[in-house]
């Protein structure tokens, strides 16, 4: 029988406290994106101040490969954070017992049985809405020793770096709510109704506004010329002692200043609708200093996938253990190479339209020889985002290592089909040979090449030509 959250971390504390007192080594294995740092961080963290002998390490993936290299491992015990869904057998077989995943995909009714599988579905937890990895390893590190609250901040960032923000507003919900108050409660967090520009510590207004694409105002959006042009006849002060003025930086009447301009401007083209996204809440971390990009919760999320995503993981998990001084300057650099990379890859696709092709549910986007196989989930999330491409499902494809193919799958904004992304990458990838999973709106898969056209007839029948409300087969 499914054992309640409480026992399962129960079971958690009991298991690390045995590995801590018969002086196990303890190895955390965690993905590369911003969850995967967080959720690695936050467990990690929590090992080290309870005394254990531990290290961490990234995956951009989970296979049968990496479940053999755990096992010629010299570490005692494995912890496995945002991966290793659907290999909870292959664990107990090479593992034995020592391992525990933290996580929160999707999982079969059979694994959830598994109790080294404490993953939120299993606890009537939505994974995809109401917590993340980072949120199941905070829950597990106050499960070692309530002094491990101040790693609600960190949870905070995972939850964000996953989109979790789904409630009014852009708000949380379920134990993502309950984790950010905690963090609010301690002060570690500052959660308020505000313009939600992209980079409100770091960019000068008008950049903000033009790098901010949810929602897309049609003549701003990438537009800086205009932006800047628009801000100016509001009469709002730019520049400060020659200096450009960060949004966070204005005052409640200069926001309200913007918003009015912003309206007037968009007067007649979906007003009402992008005004409400405009307006939601933020994040600020106080304790970070001002105009550093780790003050704001959504951009600090974002310097963690730009990370994992260009294989400096561990800049990341440093910047998330705590690590102020010259890897924080590293941290900089690296989300400025990343965003570049992004520009381009998506210049690339707009430019060479065969590599895309589109339904009426559906675009299908062929990334090979372009977008790298750590960015498919970062591109086929800016494409969802597009206007253009509302209420459909996209998937992108790309080359992967070994002679795979990638598959990344999102649900854009306003989609009402009732296909549910993680069940059907992970019945496809199976009838293939190959792996596949996440979330009812965000999944993935891996085949080989040779499967390519049986992968992609399978798409089309169960994706492409499916009505908009209609059920994957």
């Amino acid at each position: 029988m499914t054992k309640t959250l409480d026992e399962s971390l129960s079971f958690f504390k009991d298991t690390i406290s045995d590995c801590i007192k018969s002086r196990k080594s303890i190895s955390v294995t965690t993905h590369i994106d911003c969850d995967g740092l967080t959720s690695g961080s936050i467990i990690t963290k929590a090992l080290m101040r309870s005394g254990a002998k531990c290290t961490v390490r990234t995956s951009k993936e989970f296979s049968k490969k990496v479940i053999d290299s755990l096992k010629k491992d010299s570490r005692d015990f494995h912890i496995i954070t945002d991966l290793a869904g659907g290999f909870a057998n292959n664990l107990d077989e090479s593992l034995g017992e020592n391992w525990i995943v933290l996580d929160h995909h999707q999982i079969s009714e059979k694994e959830q049985e598994n109790q080294r599988v404490i993953n939120a579905w299993k606890y009537g937890i939505d994974g995809g809405t109401e917590i993340c990895a980072g949120g199941m390893a905070y829950l597990a590190a106050m499960a070692l020793d309530d002094k491990n609250i101040d790693l609600s901040a960190i949870a905070v960032v995972s939850a964000l770096g996953d989109r979790q923000d789904q409630g009014e507003r852009k708000s949380f919900v379920g134990k993502n709510f309950e984790i950010a108050n905690t963090a609010k409660e301690e002060g570690l967090v500052d959660i308020d109704l505000d313009l939600l520009l992209v980079g409100r510590e770091t960019r000068p207004i008008s950049d903000s506004l033009a790098f901010t694409s949810q929602p897309f105002i049609e003549g701003l959006t990438w537009n800086r010329d205009a932006c800047l042009s628009l801000l100016n006849s509001s009469g709002i002060q730019l520049k400060e002692g020659g200096r450009w003025r960060v949004p966070a930086e204005l005052n409640d009447d200069e926001k309200r200043i913007v918003i009015e301009t912003i309206t007037k401007f968009t007067s007649g083209k979906n007003a009402t609708e992008i005004m409400s996204e405009l307006i939601g809440y933020t994040y600020t971390f106080p304790r970070e200093d001002k105009r550093s990009f780790l003050r704001d919760g959504r951009e600090f999320s974002t310097m963690l996938n730009s990370c994992g995503r260009i294989s400096r993981s561990g800049v990341g998990i440093a910047v998330c253990m705590g690590d102020r001084n010259k890897i924080l300057r590293e941290g900089e650099m690296i989300l400025t190479d990343y965003r570049k990379m992004i520009r381009e890859y998506m210049n690339i696709l707009t430019n060479e339209r065969w590599r895309i092709s589109e339904s009426k549910t559906c675009v299908m986007v062929n990334g090979e020889g372009i977008v790298p196989e750590m960015m498919t989930g970062t591109i086929s999330s800016l494409i969802a985002g597009s206007p253009k491409n509302a209420g459909k499902i996209i998937i992108l494809r790309t080359g992967g290592e070994e002679n795979t193919i990638k598959f990344s799958s999102r649900k854009s904004f306003g989609c009402k089909s009732e296909i549910n992304l993680s069940e059907l990458m992970r019945t496809g990838a199976e009838k293939f040979d190959g792996v596949g999973g996440g979330h009812n709106a965000a999944a993935g898969a891996k085949i080989t090449k040779d499967k390519l056209d049986g992968f992609l007839d399978y798409l089309e029948v169960n994706v492409v030509n499916m009505p908009s409300t209609g059920n994957s087969q």
